[in-house]
């Protein structure tokens, strides 16, 4: 077992959204992205993983294949990899997401169980 604080994660800088990596094991990834108003990532895919999303400070816009979504703390968000996303601080506050990427096995997975 490995243990981890969140609050370790939630560090913003004045000159872009940063990405503080929690657990990396095997293909899954979780980590914090935290943007002051404002800032923002641009539009792109995660092939072949499952992206899940909590907002765990703040609010503000997700794009999600062209559509928009506010969003604010305690909302979860489900995309698959594929989905086209962004997000941007359209809030006056600072705000944190915290992000699991799971890789998707492929079929051979499933039957060998």
């Amino acid at each position: 077992m490995e243990k981890v604080s969140i609050n370790d994660a939630i560090e913003y800088s004045e000159e872009r959204f940063t990405k503080r990596i929690l657990f990396k094991k095997g293909e899954n990834t979780t980590f914090v992205l935290n943007f002051k108003p404002g800032q923002e990532f641009p539009t792109h895919t995660h092939p072949g993983s499952d992206l899940f999303l909590t907002v765990i400070d703040g609010q503000g816009t997700l794009v999600v294949n062209g559509q928009e979504t506010e969003i604010a703390v305690n909302d979860v968000i489900y995309a698959e990899g594929d989905e086209e996303f962004s997000f941007k601080n359209t809030g006056n506050e600072p705000v944190s997401l915290y992000v699991t990427l799971c890789k998707i096995p492929n079929d051979d997975f499933a039957t060998n169980i």
